[in-house]
C-alpha cells in the first residue's frame, strides 16, 4: 500500500503506511536535539524528553504511565542529536488513545518544580552509568573528537553541573524557541484506514498552534585526524576506529548503509566479525556503525579485546578495509545457511 501524506495548517506532518496485523505504532518526530542546545542548556533536549512523562494540564504523572501499559501497549520516548521524538505501540483498536497522550505529552506538559528535582537526581545517575562502562563511553569521547567543538560532538546527556542549573523557566524557553511545528512529523503504521487516521491526526494536533523557527545550526565540519589514547582499570582495550561520513541528503548514503551492513553490521557473517572473532579470536565484541546527520556523518569501527592483542585486531581490520577498497564484490563470500 501507498504512503499516506497529509499536512496541516499549522505545518505538522502526517505519514502513515496501512498494513495488516492487530498492533499499531505511532510516534511524533520533533527535528530538535542536543545539538540545538545552547552552551548553558547542554543536555536540556534530553532532560525534557524525561520531563515530557512528568505530568501535564490533564494527567498525572501515574496516569501517563500506566494508560497504555494496562491496555497491553507501550509509551516511550529518545533523544538523538538532532531529534526527539515520542512514540506508543498498542493495539489497533487503541491508536486513538496512543495519539491523544503523545499530543498531551508534547503540547500541555507543565514540568512540576517537584518533578525536575527528581529527575535532575535520576539524570545524574545515568551519566554516572555511562561513566561506569567504558564500552558506552568511548563513543560519546569519539564523536567529541571527531566533531571538536562543535554541538553535534557533546554528549547527549550532558553533565552534572549543568543538570543542577536548569529550571522549569529554562525548559519552557528551550521547548519555545525550538519547538517548530513545521518541523514535526507524526508517523504510524498499522492497519487503520486512511480516513481514520486523518481524523484523529486532525483532532489531536489540528489545534496546535503554528510556530516556525529559523534554525541556525553550523555547517560542515573540518575533520583533523586525531588518536588519543586513556588509560582505565578495565580487563578489556576499548577501541574504535573512525572518520566523517555522508550526511543523509548524499545520494551515497545508501551505499554507505550497505557497506557498514556488509563490513560489521549485526549479522554473524559480517566481515569483521568472521575475521577477528570466528578466524582470529580476537575479540568477542565488534561492530561497525553509521549514522547520517543533516550536514555531516560519522562511521566507526568498534571492538574489545585483551591487552596483548589490539595490534593484532587493528591489523586485520585494516586488512578488511583494504578489501573493501580493492578488490570487487564477487571476492567477498558470505555465509549461508546449509540443510543438516
Amino acid at each position: 500500500m501507498e504512503l499516506l501524506h497529509y499536512k496541516l495548517d499549522n505545518g505538522i506532518r502526517l505519514v502513515h503506511h496501512r498494513t495488516n496485523g492487530m498492533v499499531a505504532h505511532c510516534g511524533l518526530i520533533i527535528n530538535t536535539g542536543s545539538r540545538d542546545e545552547r552552551p548553558k542548556e547542554h543536555g536540556m533536549a534530553h532532560f525534557i524528553e524525561h520531563m515530557l512523562f512528568k505530568g501535564t494540564v490533564k494527567r498525572k504523572p501515574y496516569y501517563i504511565f500506566s494508560c497504555l501499559d494496562n491496555a497491553g501497549g507501550e509509551l516511550n520516548a529518545y533523544t538523538t542529536k538532532e531529534e526527539t521524538a515520542i512514540h506508543a505501540s498498542v493495539l489497533k483498536e487503541d491508536f486513538e488513545k496512543a495519539a491523544d497522550i503523545i499530543s498531551d505529552l508534547t503540547y500541555n506538559s507543565t514540568f512540576p518544580e517537584k518533578e525536575i528535582l527528581k529527575e535532575k537526581d535520576v539524570i545524574i545517575e545515568e551519566i554516572n552509568s555511562y561513566l561506569d562502562s567504558p564500552a558506552e563511553l568511548i563513543f560519546d569521547e569519539f564523536e567529541e573528537m571527531v566533531f571538536e567543538g562543535q554541538t553535534l560532538g557533546r554528549s547527549i546527556l550532558g553533565t552534572p553541573e549543568l543538570i543542577k542549573s536548569f529550571t522549569r523557566e529554562s525548559l519552557n524557553e528551550f521547548v519555545s524557541a525550538n519547538y517548530d511545528t513545521t518541523e514535526t512529523v507524526f508517523c504510524s503504521v498499522g492497519n487503520i484506514p486512511d480516513e481514520k487516521v486523518i481524523r484523529i491526526f486532525t483532532k489531536y494536533f489540528g489545534n496546535i498552534p503554528p510556530k516556525k523557527i529559523q534554525k541556525q545550526r553550523n555547517k560542515k565540519h573540518i575533520y583533523k585526524p586525531t588518536t588519543l589514547t586513556k588509560k582505565k582499570d578495565t580487563n578489556q582495550i576499548h577501541c574504535i576506529i573512525g572518520n566523517i561520513a555522508y550526511d543523509f541528503k548524499d545520494k551515497r548514503r545508501t551505499g554507505m548503509f550497505l557497506v557498514n551492513n556488509i563490513l560489521g553490521g549485526q549479522g554473524l557473517n559480517s566481515r569483521l566479525n568472521l575475521s577477528l572473532r570466528e578466524k582470529k579470536g580476537l575479540a568477542y565484541t565488534v561492530e561497525s556503525g553509521y549514522n547520517s546527520y543533516r550536514d555531516s556523518g560519522i562511521f566507526s569501527i568498534y571492538f574489545g579485546t585483551d591487552n596483548n592483542n589490539l595490534e593484532k585486531s587493528i591489523s586485520v581490520i585494516n586488512s578488511e578495509l583494504t578489501k573493501l577498497r580493492n578488490q570487487s564484490w564477487e571476492h567477498f563470500s558470505f555465509i549461508h545457511p546449509r540443510s543438516r
